[in-house]
């Protein structure tokens, strides 16, 4: 396998852009508040204090990142499949 021909094809329509990193820190946040509210179970990690979320551990963080990270990726491909975004 050519290497050349594989790094063309991994940077093909990779731009970042503001949009971009907005959509991602919108789905992030948004992911963070549901998992405030829907995780019954808490606090079985080392527990941290942002933003006056008490009892929100590193596990529910790691875990509504997550999310957010799988909804943003899902937006920023939707609307980049319509041609909303560049």
């Amino acid at each position: 396998m050519n290497i050349n021909n594989t790094i063309a094809l991994m940077t093909s329509n990779t731009n970042w852009s503001t949009q971009i990193a907005f959509i991602m820190i919108t789905s992030n946040i948004f992911a963070i508040g549901i998992g405030r509210y829907a995780i019954q179970v808490r606090n079985l990690g080392p527990s941290m204090s942002i933003a006056g979320l008490q009892g929100f551990g590193l596990t529910e963080l790691l875990a509504t990142t997550s999310l957010g990270h799988v909804i943003g990726a899902g937006i920023i491909l939707g609307l980049r499949s319509t041609g909303l975004i560049i």
